[in-house]
């Protein structure tokens, strides 16, 4: 082998893609994938035309972007990167889940959900059996949004589908061929960022740059989901001062209103929706806790005040009525300016002068 040769067969190896097969086939509205649109930091763009130093080449198959190409028919079969991912004739890849996992198996015929068509009956190929023939196979899966993590929606009580979310389906013990837990990256919809800084990480971390990704006991990506709300929130000064609104519109405290925020795992407040603006608390609203397992139904109602926050809150308002009145007689102390700036012959400050007495001052 010459080395020409050599130095072919290695350009060809390093430019080998990383395919990332994105499935909206589960129970959800795509939100998650409109919202990743939004992304900034870093960007789709950035992603997939390898501008981030060091990002490995990827092939991104994804139902928003591919819009030309339909399951069956179009400038390609889309359907198709699935059937040779479950031939194993991609490797390796990456499988995005965005949308709960209905059960299959508690009803006579018919399906719940599907994605594209099964080739050998043409009937539409449920979900769940791409998640069963795909799993094995994923060098890594993540599951986008709170449907695909935790059920969301779809999964409250009294649901007919039996939904669940990957890591109920599969076991939050599976890993993946190398290794790797389900991750989850949740939200109703996904912060955009949140994901995209989450799929650089993996990327990195599957060329080798980047150590285990760090996730919590919810599988979740601990530095991303590591505070909660209040810790993050603007507005968390007048919890703190025992200051709540009584009213959408008002800068104070939203925990009377609804918030969660004391206790949800989100970093929104502090990262915001696009490009650093906005996020829930910022602009008025209160968190319902998207991002949490037992989202819906243990933080329903929405707009009542949580039960725990009546105990915390009446705490807060004892002590921060007089935080607020100590701090009251600290500023009228301290907002005022030294006694040594003014005009005049004398010297007031404490400075010793080492120049003539006869100097004026």
């Amino acid at each position: 082998m010459t080395a020409t040769t050599q130095e072919t067969d290695a350009t060809s190896q390093q430019a080998a893609p990383i395919h990332i097969l994105w499935m909206n086939g589960g129970l959800s509205c795509d939100g998650d994938s409109v919202a990743l649109t939004s992304a900034t930091n870093p960007t789709i763009e950035e992603i997939v035309l390898g501008a981030l130093p060091g990002l490995p080449p990827i092939q991104v198959h994804w139902p928003l972007i591919d819009f030309e190409c339909g399951p069956e028919q179009g400038a390609d079969t889309f359907i198709d990167w699935w059937y040779r991912a479950d031939a194993g004739e991609l490797e390796p890849f990456v499988l995005v889940v965005e949308g709960s996992i209905p059960n299959e198996k508690i009803k006579a015929e018919g399906y719940w959900a599907g994605f594209g068509n099964d080739v050998t009956t043409g009937q539409p190929m449920p979900t769940a059996e791409w998640l069963d023939r795909l799993s094995s196979k994923a060098t890594a899966i993540i599951a986008a949004g709170t449907c695909a993590t935790y059920g969301g929606i779809h999964a409250m009580a009294g649901n007919p589908t039996g939904a669940m979310g990957v890591p109920d389906y599969l076991g939050w013990s599976w890993k993946s061929r190398a290794g790797l837990p389900i991750v989850c990256v949740p939200g109703c919809p996904i912060q955009p960022d949140n994901f995209s800084e989450t799929l650089v990480y993996l990327l990195y971390q599957l060329t080798g740059q980047a150590p285990m990704i760090p996730l919590d006991d919810k599988l979740r990506p601990q530095w991303l989901f590591g505070a909660t709300v209040h810790e993050g929130c603007d507005r968390g000064g007048y919890y703190e001062q025992g200051q709540f609104a009584t009213g959408y519109g008002s800068p104070e405290c939203l925990v009377k209103l609804g918030c969660w925020g004391p206790v949800v795992h989100c970093n929104v407040p502090k990262r915001g929706w696009i490009n650093g603006i906005g996020g829930c608390p910022n602009v008025g609203g209160i968190c319902i806790a998207c991002t949490m397992p037992g989202f819906p139904d243990k933080f329903m109602p929405f707009m009542d005040e949580p039960p725990g926050s009546r105990v915390s809150a009446a705490g807060s308002q004892a002590y921060g009525s007089v935080i607020r009145r100590l701090r009251g007689i600290t500023v009228h102390t301290v907002d005022q300016e030294p006694k040594w700036r003014h005009t005049g012959p004398t010297l007031t400050t404490g400075y010793t002068p080492n120049w003539s007495t006869n100097t004026r001052s």
